[in-house]
């Protein structure tokens, strides 16, 4: 008897360190407003980094994240000469992958996703809708986490203001994850979905099994806009095949002056 209940008690131990090893990753998701505070007042981007390392999360969803802006450049002395992305990423996350949407005469800027692990392919894929100058994409990547022996697929959007732009966007995510994703793989969709009628979750989850982060988590959608006193749920965290954790929205000091949008973070077991 004494023998059975020693087996019992090792077997539990063994439950319990295998549930330890069960790979954690922490996401972060931020409009970045090219580098620049709320109304564009003062360029941010060196507190934008300080902000961002200290949640130290493995992969990062950035929207609005500038690849180049030639007359910016000569305007901001603290202004860096790699790209924004690279910028943010330097020496924290290994791996960066840009997605370029919007050209202009001065530069560019788009999605970026920064990771700690290796990212092995990535797509960007443009969904603009309309007119030509609200310029929108999705950023697909597929990491690879050490220790864990399924590839994740994350995806960074930025969808368009206008509600028949999104209504369409929507559905070409759905199509894209139903054709790029395999069904039974870890998949987090972030970003910016600039759906403050809550329309996209409902087409999302029919279509493609995605369920929001936050609702799972806390009970209600992320309130994300504007950043200093948000109220609008513009921001979202969507994902299929993992477990969430915690969902926090960071809008206190510095988040509140450092975009026009408050940053998520996410933590999630694969």
């Amino acid at each position: 008897m004494r023998g059975r209940q020693q087996q019992q008690c090792a077997m539990s131990e063994t439950d319990v360190c295998e549930a330890k090893i069960v790979p954690v990753l922490k996401l972060l998701t931020l409009n970045t407003h090219k580098g620049f505070a709320i109304f564009n007042r003062r360029f941010v981007l060196h507190e934008l980094r300080d902000a961002v390392r200290e949640i130290s999360a493995d992969v990062v969803f950035l929207q609005e994240v500038i690849g180049s802006h030639a007359r910016h450049a000569l305007r901001h002395s603290k202004w860096p000469s790699e790209p924004h992305y690279q910028f943010l990423a330097e020496s924290i996350w290994a791996d960066v992958v840009y997605g370029r949407n919007a050209i202009y005469t001065e530069g560019h800027h788009g999605n970026a996703v920064l990771s700690k692990y290796r990212i092995v392919s990535h797509e960007n894929r443009d969904i603009s809708i309309g007119t030509v100058d609200e310029k929108r994409g999705l950023l697909h990547c597929v990491v690879k986490v050490p220790g864990f022996h399924d590839e994740v697929h994350a995806i960074c959007v930025h969808f368009g203001l206008r509600e028949m732009h999104r209504r369409g966007q929507v559905e070409r995510l759905c199509a894209f994850i139903q054709d790029a994703v395999p069904a039974a793989m870890p998949l987090i969709v972030a970003g910016d979905f600039n759906d403050w009628r809550m329309r996209a979750g409902p087409v999302l989850h029919a279509n493609t099994g995605l369920r929001d982060a936050f609702i799972e988590a806390t009970g209600c959608a992320a309130k994300s806009f504007p950043a200093h006193w948000p109220f609008l749920r513009l921001d979202r965290v969507y994902f299929r095949n993992v477990r969430v954790i915690q969902a926090l929205v960071h809008h206190l000091r510095p988040w509140s002056h450092l975009s026009d949008h408050a940053a998520l973070s996410v933590e999630i077991a694969l």
